[in-house]
């Protein structure tokens, strides 16, 4: 067990104990006074079985009864009950201490009938007062009458120093055994076993452990994620490679096979050059965006002239295959920024779009403030054959490439496109999310935090 378990279990059980003392002296205290104030009488349940006794016997037999009883008695010890009429004298003529009468007499005024003490109505009609002066019990019911009251309060304090050692122990194991739990997994999830989750083990609690449990699993269920998209895009860029470069090998080998077609071979290596130059510089631009690295300073950014001039060069590209570009921009969309990553990010979905687009149709690009005017949204949205919605959020992933079934497309660029732009968009803080038109198509939208006060003047 770890130091915590020992410190709550120390800490709480030494407050129970403290707590079960304090009020033990409290009570022993008020015992105390309450038998100094009754030195006189005798006290415990022997004198008070006596009392009952002589008492029964005085109301239903009367004086005569109870000086049978009293001859009956001094064959063994004598009577130790006292009964004492209103005149102050015993019926069986013994002298009656003084202060032990008084003291009786003080109880019955005060509290009616008192344990130890009863006043008793004989047959004849007077009234008696029976009690046993403590003078008269034996070394034995002395002992009785002053140890009883501190028997009690010792078997409270242990029972309290038990119950406290219990209850200590519970809530040190209940807080500690998850703990050591969450430590057991930090641990296996530092030796690689990325799978390891903590809430099974912890159940359903609703407490700040159960918090912790569940932001831990978070935790190893996003690194487990980051880990296997690291070790895929390790494999799809080996793939990727590997395509360009054995297209260059062939191109070598055939130079040299086939001199008289060296001018093709060299326009070939040129062209797989240009696509690994391409294919180096995505991975390069991906790789900084998720590292947190962004270069450039900030500066307003006029979002509607930017997409001005993506869409320019867009429809340009893609009149000459059958298909048109068009922007609707609200005036005034300014956000904060760098400017060559928004146009990199923006331009991105928009030649996807163009790319995916069905042919004789328009790629709509529009840009507008979000209701609260603190968010400015662009939408690109295509003619083309869509996703399937299971799909939607891999779009953003890299080297992914889908259709409208989910599965992967012939090559059209290198899946890094929409990957970059959501990385780029959410440096700048804001989202990207992906659906599907309800008459065909897909739309991206992206959301950007807008400029508030001054904008940029020409």
């Amino acid at each position: 067990m770890g130091r915590l378990f020992w410190k709550i279990f120390l800490a709480f059980w030494l407050t129970q104990v403290l707590m079960g003392a304090a009020v033990g002296v409290v009570f022993y205290i008020h015992n105390q006074q309450r038998l100094a104030e009754m030195t006189e009488l005798a006290g415990g349940p022997r004198a008070q079985r006596n009392v009952a006794l002589v008492a029964v016997t005085l109301h239903y037999g009367g004086v005569p009864a109870l000086r049978e009883l009293a001859r009956e008695w001094s064959r063994r010890r004598g009577l130790p009950v006292y009964v004492v009429d209103a005149a102050g004298r015993d019926v069986l003529h013994r002298p009656v201490p003084a202060a032990a009468l008084s003291r009786a007499r003080t109880l019955l005024s005060g509290q009616g009938q008192v344990a130890g003490v009863r006043r008793v109505q004989a047959r004849d009609g007077r009234s008696y007062v029976l009690f046993v002066p403590a003078e008269v019990l034996s070394g034995e019911h002395r002992f009785e009458h002053h140890r009883l009251p501190l028997d009690p309060l010792a078997l409270r304090l242990l029972i309290a120093s038990l119950a406290g050692l219990l209850f200590s122990a519970g809530l040190a194991w209940y807080l500690t055994r998850p703990l050591r739990h969450v430590r057991s997994a930090s641990r296996q999830l530092a030796d690689g076993v990325l799978d390891t989750r903590v809430m099974p083990v912890l159940g359903r609690r609703r407490d700040e452990i159960g918090d912790l449990g569940r932001d831990f699993d978070h935790m190893a269920a996003r690194l487990q994620a980051l880990v296997g998209a690291q070790k895929r895009l390790l494999h799809d860029v080996s793939h990727e490679l590997r395509s360009p470069l054995a297209r260059l090998q062939v191109a070598v080998g055939l130079a040299r096979q086939q001199p008289a077609k060296i001018d093709a071979a060299l326009q070939r290596i040129e062209r797989e050059s240009e696509r690994l130059d391409e294919l180096v510089g995505q991975l390069l631009t991906l790789s900084r965006l998720e590292a947190g690295v962004v270069q450039g300073p900030e500066e307003q950014v006029d979002v509607r002239a930017l997409l001005q001039d993506i869409v320019d060069d867009a429809r340009f590209e893609a009149q000459s295959q059958d298909r048109d570009v068009q922007l609707t921009a609200a005036p005034e969309l300014v956000v904060r920024g760098r400017a060559e990553l928004l146009h990199r990010a923006l331009e991105n979905v928009v030649r996807n779009g163009v790319a995916y687009t069905a042919a004789g149709t328009t790629v709509e690009v529009s840009a507008d403030s979000a209701p609260d005017r603190l968010r400015l949204r662009v939408s690109v949205c295509d003619r083309g054959p869509g996703v399937a919605e299971g799909s939607l959020t891999q779009l953003f992933e890299p080297f992914v490439r889908l259709d409208a079934a989910g599965s992967e497309t012939p090559p059209r660029g290198y899946g890094l496109g929409l990957a970059i732009a959501r990385r780029a968009i959410e440096a700048h803080g804001g989202s990207v999310r992906a659906y599907n038109r309800p008459d065909g198509g897909l739309c991206v939208e992206l959301e950007l935090p807008a400029v508030r006060g001054p904008h940029i003047t020409d």
